[in-house]
């Protein structure tokens, strides 16, 4: 008896990048087109539920209804394809799919360039498609770049989203959570030192710097993190800023000692 072969699914590191660069939205608006939208740009034409004026949508209904419209896109692309795909082949395909449509996709480079076996050139390929309105949009830029690195990208690594294309810079939120922080660890005085801020900067730097080589190195790591890369990036760096703050702190008080004497 032969035994049954699955069909191409799309896989973690798919659907993260499509949540990614869809953005989600819990309260139903119009998108460019004029067409209403929700969740993780869910529209009518996706099939249910008919989006309206007025919809709300919770973050675990719109994972819900993206992996049924994902399926759909699955289900198009499979019957377009004229040889097998890697997971993260096919998934970067989907995600690309999801975003032009089906029949963009049908007449498109990109899948002549899959069915020739030509997969090196798919990246270059997806990178035709960044216009909107005629101009080059950075959002599709990074999107396009995404999907050919996950293309390109050996079943065994994937592309976690929260990595592409790059870990996003420190925000003037984090940067007060992380000053509030400070001041409770080595005071308020201490805190407006200039010598420790700078300690404080150095140490976030340096944090993002390892966990963005880190991700980059190991594509995989960002889905077994307990915190999102941007606060593991904040916690490492305040343990380095709670380490140089207490050497300075230690320093200062054995100059002052000296100093006495």
């Amino acid at each position: 008896m032969t035994a049954k072969v699955m069909p191409m699914q799309i896989n973690p590191h798919g659907i993260e990048l499509i949540k990614r660069f869809e953005g989600f939205r819990g309260t139903a608006y119009l998108c460019p087109a004029g067409y209403w939208t929700i969740g993780y740009g869910h529209t009518s034409m996706a099939g249910p539920p008919e989006v309206k004026r007025g919809m709300k949508m919770t973050r675990a209904e719109a994972a819900k209804v993206l992996a049924r419209d994902v399926e759909g896109f699955a289900d198009g692309v499979r019957g377009f394809l004229r040889r097998d795909l890697s997971e993260n082949q096919f998934s970067a395909l989907v995600s690309f799919a999801f975003n032009v449509g089906l029949g963009a996709l049908r007449s498109s480079s990109v899948l002549k360039a899959v069915n020739k076996g030509d997969f090196e050139a798919v990246p270059r390929r997806l990178n035709l498609w960044i216009k909107g309105g005629g101009r080059i949009l950075p959002g599709l830029q990074k999107r396009r770049a995404a999907e050919g690195n996950l293309f390109m990208m050996p079943d065994g690594l994937g592309l976690m989203a929260a990595a592409l294309p790059q870990v996003a810079p420190i925000e003037i939120e984090a940067m007060d959570e992380a000053r509030g922080l400070v001041e409770q660890l080595v005071g308020k005085d201490a805190a407006q030192s200039t010598t420790v801020w700078g300690a404080v900067i150095g140490g976030l730097a340096g944090a993002f710097g390892f966990v963005k080589d880190a991700l980059y190195e190991f594509q995989d790591i960002a889905y077994y993190l307990p915190l999102p890369p941007k606060w593991m990036a904040i916690g490492i760096g305040l343990v380095i800023v709670g380490a140089a703050t207490y050497w300075i702190i230690s320093e200062r008080i054995a100059k002052s000692r000296d100093d006495a004497l």
